[in-house]
């Protein structure tokens, strides 16, 4: 497939079916796309549905399949779109283009030459219990251990919404970072766990 370049072939682009709920329109809406007058269309859309349907299939499903509707917030992002968001990073917060290949940018492999995809999400059903009690924490454990092919999770205070990443490098260092207060450690921001912390194995389900 190639990169669409009119309203039908941007079409056919959307109906691609990357799991058995999510299509590939979803991920294509960007706030700084429609204020910055950008078009979020990938360069490569074959690598741009593989890495789509990779984290759908292995990370997005199985959580929607326990917890119910996911609200995609922010999927796929072009590099121009994310250009212009780092370019702005008070404003958008994006971080550079470099740091965002095989995530945001699924289009585009890291470094090492993987291919991966991050979507910003809210679970809805979560949102009753994290505006009662701020605990962001017993989402994020929850998925720790239930989900093995996440690789990285980040949340933030708004709707409990977090990215979440899955990559075909089978060998990286899953983490989870927030930038909301712990509500057991009293911690603002930083690291729940990352490979070397004591609490990084095991079960964590007293959290859940």
């Amino acid at each position: 497939m190639k990169k669409p370049q009119s309203v039908n072939t941007l079409e056919n682009l959307g109906r691609v079916q990357l799991s058995k709920s999510f299509f590939m329109r979803e991920f294509l809406y960007s706030e700084i796309s429609q204020i910055e007058g950008i078009p979020n269309i990938p360069d490569d859309p074959e690598l741009a549905i593989a890495a789509g349907k990779m984290l759908c299939e292995n990370v997005l499903e199985p959580i929607q399949d326990v917890w119910g509707r996911i609200s995609i917030r922010s999927g796929y992002r072009s590099c121009a779109v994310n250009a212009k968001g780092a370019e702005n990073q008070n404003q958008y917060k994006c971080s550079s283009n470099e740091a965002n290949y095989a995530g945001h940018i699924w289009d585009v492999r890291d470094a090492k030459g993987y291919m991966g995809a991050t979507a910003c999400i809210v679970v809805t059903s979560f949102l009753p219990h994290y505006e009662k009690t701020g605990d962001w924490t017993a989402l994020a454990w929850w998925i720790h251990d239930h989900i093995p092919r996440y690789a990285s999770m980040t949340f933030f205070p708004k709707l409990a919404a977090f990215n979440i990443n899955c990559t075909e490098n089978l060998n990286y260092s899953k983490f989870i970072y927030s930038y909301i207060k712990n509500p057991h450690t009293g911690k603002e921001s930083g690291y729940l766990t990352h490979k070397g912390m004591d609490n990084y194995g095991g079960s964590h389900e007293q959290f859940y």
